[in-house]
């Protein structure tokens, strides 16, 4: 039996087209899973929550939402809580913290918490490299550079701070173009 370059095409644009429909699901269910989620930590209450694990996976699904302000205040009650945590939680939930400020460009708030997290668990590259990038927004290049090093020397193949790196050279690098004959109009 022969199939016919237009059966072809519709064959290919069936299975491509089933495809797209799969992963459109899945960002569906990912969506309303994260919405069920907000709605039920809304309806118990920000003042109801008492633990510090609960409040960062309400301003985690806040920050998904981009609610940067609310996660904000999430947060902030979360390490009134976070006493009794392991070093490890404490540091993400300050990352998380430096994050939602950042996200609202009040990066010196930022830095001070992505600080915060460094102490808490020396050796966190997500928030070393949020802490460069920061850095880097307050025009504080040699301080970024410094911090993008320091995450090379944890994790020498880390692909944010390579890159980032290369974007610093490269602007401490640059000198404006200086000759002008036979150039231009």
């Amino acid at each position: 039996m022969e199939i016919s370059s237009f059966k072809s095409y519709l064959i290919i644009l069936f299975v491509v087209l089933i495809i797209i429909s799969v992963f459109v699901f899945r960002q569906f269910l990912r969506t309303r899973k994260d919405e069920l989620s907000l709605v039920k930590f809304e309806q118990k209450g920000l003042k109801s929550l008492a633990k510090a694990s609960e409040l960062y996976e309400f301003g985690s699904i806040q920050i998904k939402k981009r609610l940067y302000k609310e996660a904000t205040k999430t947060f902030l009650q979360a390490i009134e809580y976070y006493d009794n945590e392991p070093n490890e939680a404490k540091a993400i939930i300050e990352n998380a913290l430096g994050f939602s400020y950042a996200a609202q460009n009040e990066f010196k708030q930022a830095i001070k918490h992505y600080n915060s997290a460094i102490k808490f668990l020396p050796g966190y590259i997500v928030a070393l490299n949020n802490l460069a990038s920061a850095q880097q927004r307050l025009l504080e290049y040699d301080l970024a550079y410094a911090t993008y090093k320091k995450v090379l020397v944890i994790d020498q193949n880390n692909k944010t701070a390579i890159k980032k790196i290369k974007e610093l050279e490269k602007r401490n690098n640059y000198t404006p173009y200086k000759e002008i004959k036979d150039k231009g109009f």
